[in-house]
C-alpha cells in the first residue's frame, strides 16, 4: 500500500452482540488450534464487469449461498495462511504478508478465478484486526490465525470459471498446532496415494489438494504416526512434501537439501524464509530431488543429522522416525537437532519481535 488515500474503505458493520471480555479470556487461554473463533469477518464480492465491490467487515456469521453456487459443484477456491502476532511493544505484526497476497493470485489463476489486488488483500487483513486485534493470545507459539479465501458463488451447472466470487478473512486464535507434545514428529510413508501429478494443482493452495490428503492422514494417525509424507506421483521414489509442510533435510558436512519447486510441490513461505536464514549462516542449501531409499540410508548411516518440516502453522517442526510398510527409522538421535532449533529460535524470534528483523519481513499493521 503505497499510502492512505490509496488503502481500500471497508464499511463497518456493528456487531449485535460481540463476546464478553471474560468469554474472550477464557478461550485465549487455551486456544487449540482452528476451533475459535473471532467476531468479525471481511468480505469483498467480485462480479464480471464490476470487479471488486462491496468490502465489509462485519460479525462473523453463515454465508447464503446457493445449492448451484459453482464452488459446491467445480471446486473453484483457493484459501491463505498467515498469523498475526504480539510484539513486546503491544504492537500487531504480520511476516511477509505481501508474500500470502501474491501466492494467493498464483493460485487464483491456476482455478481460473481473478486476481485481488494485493492492497487489497492486505487492507482487508488489516480491517480484521482493527476490530479484533484483541483476540491475539499471549504466550509461547501462540498467535492469531487469519484465514483469507475466496469461492465461487455463481448459481450455475456448466463446466466454465463462474462469473461471481466472494473473497473472505476469518480469524482463529491459535495455540500450538500439534498437540502430542513429542519432541519431534512421526511420519508415516504413503505407497498408496499422491499428492499432486506434473501439470496439476499441487503449487496452488487450493481446499482439493488437502481433500485428497485426508485418507492417507488418516492412514497416518491410524498407525500412531503425526503426518503423511507424499512421494512424486510418477515414479514413486521421490519426496515431495507432508500434507500441509515442505521438508528439510540437514547432513553432516553442513548441506540442507529441499525438494525443488517443480509445480507439484507448495511454494511455502516458510520454507523460503528458511532458506535464506541457512544461507546466512554459511550452510550450503541445495534444491534437488531426494529420494525415499536415499533417506531411509543416509539417516542410518549417520549422514543425515536432522530433518525438519516447515509451514505457517507448524513453523519449523523436527521429524524423528520415519516409517513406511517395509521402512522404520530414526532420523539423528530422534529429537529436534541444533540446526532445526536455531533456524525455529530466528525465525519465531523475527515474527515474534523478539529478533531484530533484517529482512524486512515484518509489517506492523
Amino acid at each position: 500500500m503505497a499510502n492512505t488515500a490509496e488503502k481500500p474503505q471497508f464499511a463497518r458493520i456493528p456487531h449485535p452482540a460481540p463476546t464478553s471480555d471474560a468469554d474472550r479470556a477464557a478461550v485465549l487461554a487455551n486456544p487449540g488450534f482452528g476451533t475459535q473463533f473471532t467476531d468479525h469477518m471481511v468480505v469483498v464480492d467480485w462480479k464480471e464487469g464490476e470487479g471488486w465491490h462491496n468490502a465489509t467487515v462485519g460479525p462473523r456469521q453463515p454465508i447464503p449461498l446457493d445449492p448451484a453456487a459453482s464452488v459446491l459443484h467445480y471446486a473453484q477456491e483457493i484459501f491463505e495462511g498467515l498469523k498475526a502476532y504480539r510484539h513486546p511493544d503491544g504492537s500487531t505484526a504480520l511476516f511477509r504478508p505481501e508474500q500470502n497476497a501474491q501466492r494467493f493470485n498464483r493460485s487464483a489463476d491456476r482455478l481460473a478465478m481473478p486476481n485481488i489486488p494485493e492492497e487489497m488483500f492486505l487492507a482487508a487483513i488489516d480491517a480484521l484486526l482493527e476490530v479484533d486485534g484483541n483476540w491475539i493470545p499471549d504466550g509461547a507459539g501462540a498467535s492469531l490465525y487469519l484465514r483469507p479465501f475466496m469461492f465461487a458463488d455463481e448459481a450455475f451447472l456448466g463446466v466454465r470459471p463462474a462469473k461471481s466470487y466472494k473473497f473472505i478473512v476469518i480469524a482463529s486464535p491459535a495455540g500450538n498446532y500439534f498437540k502430542s507434545g513429542a519432541p519431534a514428529v512421526s511420519i508415516w510413508v504413503s505407497s498408496d496415494y499422491t499428492r499432486a501429478a506434473p501439470g496439476g494443482t499441487g503449487a496452488a493452495k487450493c481446499g482439493g489438494n488437502y481433500a485428497a490428503s485426508l485418507v492417507p492422514q488418516a492412514e497416518a494417525i491410524e498407525r500412531g504416526h503425526d503426518q503423511v509424507v507424499f512421494l512424486d506421483a510418477v515414479e514413486r521414489n521421490w519426496i515431495e512434501e507432508l500434507g500441509g509442510m515442505n521438508l528439510f533435510f540437514v547432513f553432516d558436512d553442513g548441506r540442507v537439501v529441499t525438494p525443488p519447486l517443480s509445480g507439484t510441490i507448495l511454494p511455502g513461505i516458510t520454507r523460503d524464509s528458511l532458506i535464506d536464514l541457512l544461507r546466512e549462516e554459511g550452510l550450503n542449501v541445495v534444491e534437488e530431488r531426494y529420494s525415499i531409499d536415499q533417506w531411509q540410508a543416509d539417516a542410518q548411516s549417520g549422514k543425515l543429522v536432522e530433518c525438519f518440516a516447515c509451514g505457517t502453522a507448524a513453523v519449523v517442526t523436527p521429524v524423528g522416525r520415519v516409517v513406511g510398510r517395509d521402512r522404520d527409522f530414526t532420523v539423528g538421535s530422534g529429537g529436534p537437532g541444533q540446526i532445526t532449533g536455531k533456524l525455529k529460535a530466528t525465525l519465531t524470534g523475527i515474527q515474534r519481535g523478539e529478533v531484530e528483523d533484517t529482512h524486512d519481513w515484518v509489517r506492523r499493521v
